[in-house]
């Protein structure tokens, strides 16, 4: 684990598919000698919980307030954040979980198309039933979406689609440049997640050549673990680093909370 970076994507047994608790993935971070973790379990799924994929909701008060303790014992050091999916068509139900808790960041992700959870092991034979391209062209989209609604501080594992292998079949360089340019517009970060690393794909979110693009056009990095146990922590961080490095970054964004309490967002040297 590297001394130089922080871990703003983990997860904990309150999600029903991570082992671990709120303090044991504190005590990990500070044991491989990370600068700084938040810690962002699944956001409760508005509209269809689903206690094996995230939190339900009577879960939500005991997280925030067990993170919150964390962050009092080691000020400066624990966010509390939360990953939350993306539904076109509850967008104010989103808005009015997160306003009513008091997180430091929002990580935004999707995992579903339609109803369908096509990066989920048990529902993968639905690749079979779609075409790849039309699959990476809709969630694209979704993503696009989900930046502009400001909700959302991080856009996580930006090119999930391909975690169980699938690659597009024709080149989509221009949809994934006009994403690219939509998230610029939009102010969030992404972030360089290795959990690929860890998958099938054997490849960060995203890809090297959209990590290149996202330089390109002005899009702030940062890391995430995706942790799902506390040995997760701060996994692979030199490798996806690496690809920033060659991509031309030279900064990553530490989220720091300021004396107000109001997170700051500071350029780290790679």
């Amino acid at each position: 684990m590297s001394r130089r970076y922080a871990d703003y994507h983990t997860h904990t047994a309150r999600c029903g598919h991570a082992l671990g608790s709120p303090a044991e993935y504190v005590e990990a971070a500070r044991d491989g000698g990370l600068i700084g973790i938040g810690i962002s379990d699944h956001m409760p799924l508005v509209g269809h919980p689903d206690p094996g994929v995230s939190m339900l909701p009577d879960d939500l008060t005991g997280y925030v307030a067990e993170v919150q303790k964390l962050k009092r014992r080691y000020p400066g050091y624990v966010l509390l954040g939360v990953e939350a999916d993306y539904f076109p068509d509850r967008v104010d139900d989103i808005r009015a979980v997160l306003d009513s808790q008091p997180f430091d960041y929002v990580i935004g992700s999707i995992h579903y198309l339609d109803g369908w959870g096509f990066d989920n092991p048990e529902q993968v034979a639905g690749f079979a039933e779609r075409d790849i391209n039309d699959v990476y062209l809709k969630y694209l989209e979704l993503l696009g979406d989900a930046a502009e609604t400001g909700l959302y501080t991080v856009i996580g594992h930006l090119d999930l689609v391909k975690k169980f292998g699938h690659r597009p079949t024709r080149d989509l360089a221009v949809a994934f440049d006009r994403l690219l340019k939509r998230l610029a517009g939009s102010g969030v970060i992404v972030e360089l997640n290795t959990a690929g690393l860890r998958n099938v794909i054997g490849e960060i979110y995203p890809g090297p050549s959209i990590v290149r693009r996202a330089r390109e056009v002005g899009i702030p990095i940062t890391f995430g673990s995706d942790a799902h146990a506390p040995s997760d922590v701060g996994w692979g961080f030199e490798q996806a680093a690496a690809v920033a490095r060659s991509a031309g970054y030279g900064a990553w964004v530490r989220l720091r909370e300021s004396a107000g309490g109001r997170v700051e967002r500071v350029a780290e040297r790679l």
